[in-house]
């Protein structure tokens, strides 16, 4: 059964609170989704919504029953269905009509007006492929979390663009920097590839990567874990739901409303925020 919680849940969500000075205040709760891997916020003229990668299936399986559905900014599902037959769909970077989604060895091409499979562009070698971030040039990133690699493709041309990074997963693009989070740190690879890290010491490996202010970010620890990272390399953290076994994957994030979506993998839901 599908159900929208809307705000009424101050009890649930302030036992997540690590702290209040950079607090976290729940909206809504949508379940009913499948496996929900990545949320990537979408704006596109007068629209905006939701984009949901649901596994469904094994996280490393070419089963063909994994998908993305849309939900509405409310949290009301749109198009459970909208597409299907991907295997088992994680990071998701958007650039001008395009939707490219990481599916484990293969990044699939999806067109947002016709929500229909374009291409899908074989990564050799690639195991375990999990996050994209595409910059404003069209170059896309996806990282492979198994292998320590990330590729760029650029004009459908999959290329190495860095390799031993250990658990690599998370990606965000800043102009010519690739943001980039790896094990239980936070990287800048800058145009020349030279690696700076912006935080460490997370207590879990990092999965998703979101800039909300010029080197400020959203992170994402795969247990559990939400953290507020500072341009002075201070992280605090927002939301530790470990002990209720509540899965925060890959987040999206509204930047004009402040909105943090969260996948909570094995709840089968995702729940949104408001950064205070």
């Amino acid at each position: 059964m599908i159900s929208v919680l809307l705000l009424g849940l101050a009890a649930f969500s302030s036992c997540l609170w690590a702290n209040d000075s950079y607090p976290l205040e729940q909206q809504w709760l949508t379940e009913g989704l499948r496996t929900p891997e990545s949320v990537l916020y979408y704006a596109h003229k007068d629209d905006a919504l939701l984009l949901v990668s649901e596994i469904e299936g094994q996280g490393a399986e070419a089963d063909g029953k994994g998908g993305i559905a849309k939900v509405g900014l409310d949290g009301k599902i749109i198009d459970q269905d909208w597409v299907r037959g991907l295997s088992a769909p994680k990071g998701m970077g958007v650039h001008q009509d395009k939707l490219y989604v990481a599916d484990i060895n293969e990044v699939v091409v999806i067109s947002l007006s016709a929500g229909k499979v374009l291409k899908k562009i074989p990564v050799a070698d690639s195991t375990f492929l999990n996050d994209v971030a595409v910059n404003a040039q069209g170059d896309v990133f996806v990282s492979d979390s198994h292998t320590g690699k990330i590729h760029r493709i650029v004009k459908d041309k999959v290329e190495l663009y860095l390799s031993d990074i250990k658990a690599v997963n998370g990606l965000a693009t800043v102009g010519t920097d690739l943001i980039i989070g790896a094990d239980n740190k936070l990287w800048r690879a800058d145009k020349d590839k030279k690696m700076h890290v912006l935080a460490e010491g997370f207590a879990a490996q990092i999965d998703g990567v979101e800039m909300t202010a010029p080197g400020e970010y959203l992170v994402s620890c795969w247990v559990g874990l939400i953290y507020y990272v500072y341009s002075d390399g201070r992280s605090e953290l927002l939301v530790d739901s470990r002990e209720q076994k509540i899965n925060t994957a890959d987040i999206g994030y509204d930047p004009e409303r402040r909105i943090v979506y969260v996948p909570n993998f094995f709840k089968d839901s995702v729940t949104a925020y408001q950064l205070k």
